[in-house]
């Protein structure tokens, strides 16, 4: 189920330019009404339902209805990010709360190493071959087109 702003708790982060959940969106479907300085998913058809809107709203004001998978039928989930985790708290329909704490990455942006430290040159990276090819399938070398 896609996300959805409960607008009695958005405060539009403010009202800044640009919104937390605008920010963390990687379908860019969150955006801020100016005028009522408040956020909403402008197309939740399209929704990937990456929760990563729900993590990072500061007032939890973005909410999502979870699937059975992940969520049991009829419970709630709500996260609560800190500096050095996220918090999740399930509330099942019979009032049962059990909490779940897990660490977030502290990988700062733009700092991962794309080949993973890994010994291999950059020309690597940029061929078309998978890592294990021509081996894995067992061929002297793959054809050239």
């Amino acid at each position: 189920m896609p996300s959805y702003v409960n607008p009695e708790k958005c405060d539009g982060c403010k009202a800044l330019d640009k919104t937390a959940c605008q920010h963390i969106c990687p379908n860019d479907l969150m955006v801020l009404n100016k005028d009522i300085e408040k956020a909403y998913n402008q197309e939740p058809e399209m929704c990937w339902e990456c929760y990563n809107c729900v993590k990072i709203c500061p007032t939890q004001a973005v909410e999502m209805r979870s699937y059975a998978d992940f969520v049991p039928l009829g419970a709630s989930v709500t996260p609560m990010r800190s500096t050095d985790s996220i918090m999740w708290t399930v509330k099942f329909r019979n009032g049962t709360l059990k909490r779940f704490k897990f660490p977030i990455r502290k990988t700062p942006e733009g700092s991962a190493k794309p080949d993973g430290e890994f010994k291999s040159g950059t020309e690597d990276l940029k061929s078309p071959l998978l890592f294990t090819e021509p081996e894995s399938l067992r061929l002297p070398e793959l054809a050239k087109i």
